[in-house]
C-alpha cells in the first residue's frame, strides 16, 4: 500500500504512515476552517446580537471549541485509530455504534450543507459573469471534486492540493474579503447599533461552538496520521482557530455593512462586490471542496466501525453520492437548530472520552479499543446525562422534540448549555470510569 492510499481501515496506523507534522495538520485544519459555511454561520449571529456581542460570542466560542478539537486531535494521534473506532474504549464495542450512527448522519448533513454553499456561491458567480446560475451543474462538479479528493485520501490531499495550491491563494482571498467588508462604510454605525433580540450572547457562543465541535468526532480520522501528539494538538488547535475567528467575524460584518438581507443571501452579496471580490469568492468556493471531502471521507471511515470489512473506497463513493443528491434536492436555509443539536450530542460525548482517557493514564492501548467489552453502561449513562443537560438548558431539534423538552420547564433565560453539559458528562464519566476500572482490578485479582 502506498503512503497516499486512503484505504487504511480501523487498525492502528503504522509508523510508516504517520507522516503529518504540526505544519501539515495546521495546513489541513486551517483549510477546513476556510469555509463559506463558517462565514454564513457568523452572519447568523447578527442582527439578533449587536456586533460587539457577536464578537464576544465568537471569541469565547472559538476558544472553547478549538480547545476541544485540539485535545480530540491529541487523543487520536496517541491512539492512532479513527474517531468512532476510538469510542469503543469509553462506550464499549457495541456502545460505540450509537455515536457512530449519529456521526454518519452529521457527516452526511454537513456534506449536503457544504455542497449547497459551494454551489450557491458558484451559481452567484456564474450569474454575475454569464447570466446563468446552473446551481445543479455546480453541485455535480464539486460533488465530483470532493469524491476525487476522498479517493486520494488525507495524505494525498495535503501533499497535492493544500501544500501546492491552497497555501498560496487562500490567505490572499481572505485578506481581500476582509478589506472589502471593512471598506464599504457603515462599520461604526453597525458597531453602535443594538441587537434586535431573539438570541442571547450565551446562545451565540453555543452556535460558534457548534461550528467547531462538529469536527471533534472527526479529528482522530486525520490526526491518527500525525508523527507526534504535540504536533497534533497545536497543529489542529491553532490551524482551525485562526480562520474560525476571522471568517465568523467576517460573516457578521458583511451582513451588517453590505446590506445583506439574511445569511443565505451572503454569497450573492459578495459576488456583486466587483471583479476582485468575484475572484476571492471563487477561491473560497474552490477551497470549500475540502470540507465536503472531509465530511464524506469521515462518514465512510465511521461506517467502517460498523462494517470493518467493507471496502473504504466504496463507502467514500456512497457517502459522497448521498451528499451530492441531498444538495441537489434541498435548498440553503437556516441551520441554527442543526448546530445546536450537534453540540448537544458531541460536547458531552467528548467529555466522556476525555474522562475515560485521563483515567486510562492519558494513553489508550490497542486492547483498550479492540478488547473493550460490548457495553460500558456507566459511561453511556454519562453521555446521556450530558445530552439531557444540554437539551434541558437549550431545547433544540424537531418541533415535536422541543415541545416535549419544554414540558420539563427549562430555564427561560438564554443560558449557555455547552459548559454545563460538558461538566455534567465529564463528572459522571470520571466516576463511572473509576468504578469500572476498580471492578476490573478486583475481578483480575480474584482470578
Amino acid at each position: 500500500m502506498s503512503e497516499n492510499d486512503t484505504s487504511w481501515g480501523i487498525d492502528p496506523v503504522p509508523e510508516r504512515l504517520r507522516v503529518f507534522g504540526g505544519f501539515d495538520l495546521a495546513l489541513l485544519w486551517g483549510n477546513l476552517g476556510v469555509s463559506l459555511l463558517v462565514v454564513v454561520a457568523g452572519a447568523i449571529l447578527v442582527p439578533a446580537l449587536s456586533l460587539p456581542s457577536a464578537f464576544v460570542a465568537i471569541a469565547i466560542g472559538c476558544l472553547i471549541g478549538n480547545l476541544m478539537l485540539a485535545v480530540a486531535g491529541l487523543i487520536g494521534a496517541q491512539a492512532r485509530v479513527p474517531a468512532m473506532t476510538l469510542m469503543r474504549a469509553p462506550l464499549g464495542a457495541r456502545g460505540s455504534y450509537l455515536p457512530t450512527a449519529i456521526n454518519v448522519v452529521q457527516c452526511l448533513g454537513w456534506t449536503v450543507f457544504e455542497l449547497l454553499v459551494i454551489a450557491t456561491a458558484a451559481a452567484a458567480l456564474s450569474d454575475q459573469l454569464f447570466g446563468v446560475e446552473a446551481r445543479w451543474a455546480w453541485t455535480l462538479v464539486f460533488g465530483a471534486a470532493a469524491l476525487a479528493m476522498g479517493l486520494a485520501g488525507p495524505i494525498g490531499v495535503v501533499r497535492t492540493v493544500l501544500r501546492k495550491v491552497a497555501i498560496w491563494v487562500v490567505p490572499v482571498a481572505i485578506a481581500y474579503l476582509i478589506w472589502w467588508a471593512l471598506s464599504g462604510g457603515g462599520l461604526s454605525e453597525a458597531w453602535s447599533a443594538p441587537g434586535e433580540g431573539g438570541l442571547s450572547t450565551w446562545q451565540g457562543i453555543d452556535i460558534v461552538v457548534g461550528v467547531t465541535v462538529s469536527w471533534v468526532p472527526l479529528a482522530a480520522d486525520y490526526t491518527r496520521f500525525a508523527r507526534t501528539q504535540r504536533g497534533a494538538f497545536w497543529g489542529t488547535g491553532i490551524g482551525y482557530l485562526l480562520p474560525d475567528v476571522l471568517l465568523l467575524g467576517l460573516g457578521a460584518v458583511i451582513l451588517l455593512t453590505r446590506g445583506v438581507g439574511d445569511a443565505a443571501a451572503l454569497p450573492a452579496a459578495v459576488a456583486a462586490g466587483g471583479i476582485v471580490a468575484l475572484l476571492a469568492l471563487f477561491v473560497l468556493t474552490v477551497a470549500e471542496t475540502d470540507e465536503a471531502f472531509a465530511n464524506a471521507y469521515s462518514g465512510a471511515v465511521s461506517l467502517q466501525n460498523l462494517f470493518p470489512a467493507a471496502p473504504q473506497k466504496l463507502l467514500i463513493v456512497a457517502t459522497t453520492t448521498v451528499g451530492t443528491i441531498g444538495a441537489l434536492a434541498l435548498s440553503l436555509t437556516s441551520f441554527q437548530s442543526f448546530l445546536f443539536l450537534l453540540g448537544s450530542f458531541f460536547v458531552p460525548l467528548f467529555a466522556v472520552l476525555l474522562a475515560d482517557w485521563l483515567l486510562a493514564g492519558r494513553s489508550y492501548k490497542a486492547t483498550d479499543v479492540f478488547g473493550a467489552p460490548a457495553w460500558r453502561p456507566g459511561l453511556i449513562a454519562a453521555w446521556v446525562v450530558g445530552f439531557g443537560t444540554y437539551q434541558w438548558l437549550s431545547p433544540t431539534g424537531p418541533t415535536w422534540w422541543v415541545e416535549q423538552v419544554q414540558r420539563l420547564d427549562p430555564p427561560s433565560w438564554g443560558i449557555v448549555a455547552t459548559l454545563p453539559s460538558f461538566v455534567a458528562a465529564f463528572t459522571v464519566g470520571l466516576a463511572a470510569a473509576a468504578l469500572s476500572r476498580r471492578r476490573g482490578r478486583t475481578l483480575a485479582a480474584s482470578v
